[in-house]
């Protein structure tokens, strides 16, 4: 019951968000949508509850975890993605490329920590995760721009590819 509460949750507030501005209600929402959002969410959590929640435990939805995550959202990975956005810009301009693979060492096993640190190096431009291997806590990871001497080297910790620690912000989050 748990898992259709929290998945039709979700799905209410993620369809409020798409089809806000129609009108009425608090000014964003006629209420006819309203009551369809509620059907479709209905809906949503009647067929994908099992799978949605099968691996949320109870403290996924601590406020506490969602304050982090926005802090770390807001915070170090929008600096980092600030600061890969005009390095690719400059990159774009002057032609200054050395594309390649790097296999990339994390402190994560299987679960959402490996999987939110693959994101977040996916969401920043200029690097793209291509394989998970998350029983060795490895990401391999295709950079616009391999720096001198990386593409030697058999590993690379997860940290140097970030220049404030978004490691550590993920691993506060997801323990």
């Amino acid at each position: 019951m748990v898992a259709f509460l929290t998945t039709w949750v979700f799905a209410f507030l993620g369809y409020l968000a798409l089809a806000a501005g129609s009108g009425g209600v608090l000014g964003l929402w006629e209420a006819p949508e309203i009551w369809i959002g509620a059907v479709v969410a209905t809906a949503v959590a009647a067929l994908s509850s099992r799978w949605f929640g099968a691996q949320v435990p109870g403290r996924a939805l601590s406020p506490w975890r969602w304050i982090k995550v926005l802090a770390y959202a807001c915070g170090k990975f929008f600096v980092e993605l600030t600061k890969a956005n005009f390095d690719v810009a400059g990159r774009v301009i002057t032609g200054r490329i050395r594309p390649g693979i790097v296999k990339v060492k994390t402190e994560f096993g299987p679960g959402a920590g490996i999987v939110m640190l693959a994101n977040s190096i996916t969401l920043t431009p200029g690097t793209l995760t291509v394989e998970e291997d998350a029983p060795n806590g490895v990401l391999y990871v295709h950079m616009l721009n391999v720096p001198e001497g990386m593409e030697n080297r058999d590993e690379v910790p997860v940290r140097e590819l970030f220049g404030l620690d978004c490691p550590k912000s993920v691993k506060g989050i997801v323990e």
